[in-house]
């Protein structure tokens, strides 16, 4: 089964580990995610739709897995994203996509769990991305 999406997952290591996330203007606090073009890599993917989403330029890192989400039917690619500079505590980008929108990016703790502002599909992706890097 081929990944429908790739989620770029970038780790910060502060006081505790920390996950890049954004909160959507019209839909609550995600996670990168985003489709994968015909014929692209997953790891590309992640890659494109970081610098696409949060303006962010990266090296991609390890694969992480990937998991079917009922919620939405699709298969999302996971793949650890690397930054070569500091990025802050917060910060807007406006992406183009859908028409265009501020992202207001945030480090969330990824041990604590997300609150309501999340999509239940963030919720479990969350998840996922902890479990596997407890197993690594």
């Amino acid at each position: 089964m081929e990944a429908e999406k790739s989620c770029p997952v970038v780790l910060r290591g502060r006081e505790t580990l920390e996950i890049l996330a954004f909160e959507h203007p019209l839909a609550g606090f995600q996670l990168v995610k985003g489709s994968v073009e015909p014929g692209e890599a997953t790891d590309l993917a992640a890659v494109r739709e970081l610098k696409e989403e949060a303006g962010i330029p990266s090296t991609v890192g390890r694969h992480l897995g990937e998991r079917r989400f009922i919620v939405t039917g699709h298969t999302w690619a996971f793949h650890e994203c690397h930054v070569a500079q500091d990025l802050p505590d917060t910060w807007v980008h406006f992406a183009e996509d859908d028409g265009g929108h501020e992202f207001r990016f945030f480090w969330h703790p990824l041990m604590s769990e997300p609150s309501e502002n999340w999509h239940q599909v963030f919720k479990d992706a969350l998840s996922f991305i902890r479990k596997r890097l407890t197993e690594a």
